[in-house]
């Protein structure tokens, strides 16, 4: 497969050859659909945790007698009815990370990619760069690339350029990314995915 490659100013100089194994694949939608939900649901920090009556501090005297009161019975001042006293359901601290083996990551990673340039939402670029710190030249790349109004744009390079980086991180449309840190829910939710020509033949090597 054979991939138009265009310089900053949008203009076509060249051409990438692609493996048709990895950037042609048909799109696997329950495959990506679990990838994405368990990349999600590694994020997730799951430090919750609130104390039973077992473990609040206090409650060990039986607040008054059985009998004679008029009262209710009462063995404990931690129960969960009871101001300061334990949680019936206690939330305890959870793992939520889903297992998924490397085979399956790669193949859900090549059905996005496939899915991307099918869709027109794949745009390689010579190199990603800007000779000094300036938001008003990275708006200006973008536009003569033809992604301005674009809801999300991922800019994905070898190695993530200080001045891209300076340039782009006032922009909350504009995410960035080296190969390394690629991750599907980034791909998936991005408009346009502008890659290096370089870093797409990083990409292959990974995937192969």
């Amino acid at each position: 497969m054979e991939l138009q490659v265009k310089n900053i100013s949008g203009a076509v100089t060249g051409q990438l050859t692609v493996a048709d194994e990895i950037f042609a694949r048909p799109f696997n939608e329950p495959l990506v659909h679990q990838i994405v939900v368990a990349y999600q649901a590694g994020g997730r920090a799951g430090t919750r945790a609130q104390k039973t009556r077992a473990e609040v501090r206090g409650g060990g005297a039986k607040p008054w007698r059985q009998k004679g009161t008029g009262r209710a019975r009462a063995g404990s001042s931690r129960g969960p009815i009871w101001r300061g006293g334990g949680v019936t359901f206690a939330a305890k601290p959870q793992d939520h990370s889903q297992k998924v083996n490397k085979k399956m990551y790669r193949a859900a990673i090549r059905s996005i990619f496939s899915e991307l340039l099918r869709q027109d939402r794949l745009l390689v670029v010579e190199a990603l760069e800007l000779p000094e710190i300036k938001t008003k030249q990275m708006i200006a790349q973008l536009t003569a690339l033809g992604l301005a109004g674009q809801r999300q744009v991922l800019l994905v390079s070898e190695e993530i350029e200080l001045n891209l980086y300076l340039s782009a991180r006032n922009l909350g449309h504009v995410a960035l990314s080296d190969v390394s840190a690629l991750d599907p829910v980034s791909l998936v939710g991005a408009d346009t995915v502008v890659i290096t020509a370089g870093a797409l033949q990083r990409v292959g090597e990974w995937l192969a």
